[in-house]
């Protein structure tokens, strides 16, 4: 009977003890200074059907953000007042170079299909109300934190709310 009691109170204790522990600081990512980002437009855009590489910059003056191409010319702008949802998306594939090596006949040639590839997109939902046009504009990272940290500064430019690695805008409320 006493090892019993003892036995309860022990496992007691343990749960309690476990059930106080505070929960760590979240840390709000800083803003870095980087106003460009080495990013390739992948489609979403109205009159950008093609996929281009280049820059996305930060336009603070005029309150937007814009993609150059590589050539330096602007291809087209995104005011921060237009921006429903920025998120970040990611997919992971077979490399080209495992698909044509999965299929050659010799053993083991299936082990090809495990090489794979990770690719990360921002994907910025808009609504812009000044064109009546409402889309997703998909820009494919090099890197997950470059990735992260742009989603970052331009929701924090933008005035968005931040929901884990996203951001919105509350719709407003009607009366």
């Amino acid at each position: 009977m006493n090892r019993t009691v003892l036995l309860f109170l022990a496992v007691l204790c343990l749960a309690v003890s476990a059930w106080a522990q505070p929960r760590p600081v979240e840390k709000a990512p800083s803003t870095s200074a980087t106003t460009a980002y080495l990013a390739r437009y992948e489609g979403g855009m109205f009159g950008s059907s093609q996929k281009e590489k280049g820059n996305l910059k930060f336009d603070d003056e005029n309150l937007r953000v814009i993609f150059y191409k590589a050539d330096g010319k602007e291809m087209f702008t995104i005011p921060y007042e237009a921006l429903v949802v920025i998120y970040p998306d990611a997919t992971a594939d077979t490399t080209q170079s495992g698909k044509v090596l999965s299929k050659m006949p010799v053993p083991g040639a299936g082990l090809f299909d495990l090489m794979s590839k990770n690719t990360v997109y921002a994907n910025l939902t808009f609504d812009d109300p000044d064109i009546d046009a409402k889309g997703v504009a998909k820009f494919r990272f090099d890197t997950q934190p470059l990735l992260v940290d742009f989603i970052h500064n331009l929701g924090t430019r933008a005035k968005m709310v931040q929901r884990g690695d996203a951001y919105y805008r509350p719709k407003k409320a009607v009366f």
